[in-house]
């Protein structure tokens, strides 16, 4: 799409459109701003591999009328199993959400009556009808456009640098949600980079199966979907896997921490490998047909990656703004992406309508997303998050649990033992008292 615009008639130009970039166009469009949608790949969604799961966001309801009944997801989730593999075995856990009528709306007879813990979703599908909606708002989308730096005017941010024929861009406000190294924040001096430690590298295929084999396999019904999230399945590398239902495709990869991954010089397509033709995996597959490849960068360090978050004409959200994290159980991003954006476009239509886009103006962005679920829900799980960089979890529990069950449910003609004497032989030779008991009381801290 070309310019239609003299650069200078935008009030803002927002640079990305994933959830967070579309949000923030969308809810500045929608208080009647010209904004400017900036977008590398060819369509909004091209560059994204993600094919997972997205947790119910009302911000979503607040931009889009009637979201849920529109937006393109895949299934409802209503089923989630978290598994620990050991060698030779493997300990599940499942959740079935309970009936309740204060479910999000999802249209009549779509799904049974359960409570809804998210949707599945494609984000090159899912990221193109986002834009669709903030583009019949009025928002200008510009793709296959790539931004190689911010127009500066001394500390303050006054456009893009892109590559083309219109190398500059002129606005008062740039809202930068370039992804999880944000090189648009990192010129500003918000950041001074990010360490490996701190960024996970996620890997995925995609494979194709008809949608009744599926619901079949999975035990669902109608448009009912299941995840599956996967701990020791990473040969000692900090991280996970996980395999996700969509409508007639299954997304099959893991998240690893950047830094361990890197320790064990290990490619991480074999590993992906190695982790779909496991024992608990592969008969999930069964049939299926790979689809493609794929991999991308994620923010993972908790409230540690989140960056200084606005400067003088300068805005950063979703990813960019480190607005993503795991505790071992649940993994958010893109809710707390789109929520990011919507607080942006609030601030930023304050900001314009009193015509002071100072730093001091544009400070008060932070102190509303830390009234929001945004920095709430990570300082919630940050002591949570930093127990996922203790290597002992993805190497030494795993396999404790794995020799616990083994022993709970041995049926070999001996004695049955406790509970207590089962764990004692479980830990022997793993952990020490001391580690086991400081382990323990990180946990409690951390989830309690």
């Amino acid at each position: 799409m070309s310019l239609t615009r003299t650069s200078g008639s935008f009030d803002a130009v927002v640079v990305g459109a994933g959830p967070a970039g579309t949000s923030a166009a969308l809810g500045l469009a929608r208080g009647g701003r010209n904004v400017l949608l900036l977008e590398r790949g060819e369509y909004p969604g091209a560059k994204n591999m993600f094919g997972g799961m997205m947790a119910y966001c009302p911000a979503a309801e607040e931009l889009v009328a009637g979201f849920w009944e529109k937006a393109p997801w895949e299934r409802a989730v209503t089923k989630r199993t978290l598994s620990v593999m050991g060698e030779g075995s493997s300990t599940s856990l499942v959740f079935r959400a309970a009936s309740a009528s204060d479910r999000p709306s999802v249209g009549a007879g779509s799904t049974s009556d359960r409570t809804l813990t998210g949707f599945t979703l494609f984000r090159p599908v899912f990221d193109r009808w986002y834009a669709e909606q903030a583009a019949a708002q009025g928002v200008t989308l510009l793709t296959g456009c790539r931004v190689e730096g911010l127009v500066k005017s001394g500390d303050a941010v006054r456009g893009v640098r892109v590559t083309g024929p219109d190398d500059v861009i002129e606005t008062p406000l740039v809202i930068a949600c370039d992804g999880a190294l944000s090189l648009l924040a990192k010129e500003a001096g918000l950041h001074s980079g990010f360490r490996t430690e701190q960024v996970a590298l996620g890997v995925r295929a995609l494979y194709l199966l008809n949608e009744e084999e599926i619901s079949e396999r999975f035990g669902l019904a109608g448009r009912e979907g299941g995840t599956c999230e996967f701990l020791g399945c990473t040969e000692g590398i900090r991280g996970g896997g996980f395999v996700y239902t969509q409508t007639e495709t299954l997304s099959v990869g893991l998240v690893v921490h950047l830094d361990s991954l890197k320790e064990r010089n290990t490619p991480p397509y074999e590993l992906l490998e190695r982790f779909v033709s496991s024992a608990p995996v592969a008969p999930l597959l069964r049939g299926a047909r790979l689809a493609e490849y794929s991999a991308h960068l994620l923010p993972e360090a908790g409230m540690r990656m989140v960056p200084r978050l606005s400067a003088a004409g300068l805005l950063v959200a979703g990813d960019a703004g480190g607005f993503c994290y795991t505790n071992g159980l649940v993994q958010e991003g893109m809710n707390l992406a789109m929520t990011s954006g919507l607080v942006a476009a609030r601030v930023a239509a304050e900001a314009l309508a009193e015509g002071d886009l100072s730093a001091r103006s544009l400070a008060r962005y932070q102190k509303e997303l830390k009234r929001s679920l945004v920095l709430r829900d990570l300082a919630t799980w940050d002591r949570a998050s930093g127990l996922m960089h203790e290597d002992r979890l993805f190497t030494e529990y795993p396999q404790v649990v794995s020799t616990l069950m083994e022993g709970l449910y041995r049926s070999d003609g001996a004695p049955k033992q406790r509970l207590g004497p089962l764990v004692r032989r479980a830990v022997k030779d793993r952990l020490s008292l001391r580690q086991l008991v400081a382990d323990l009381f990180r946990g409690g801290r951390g989830y309690l």
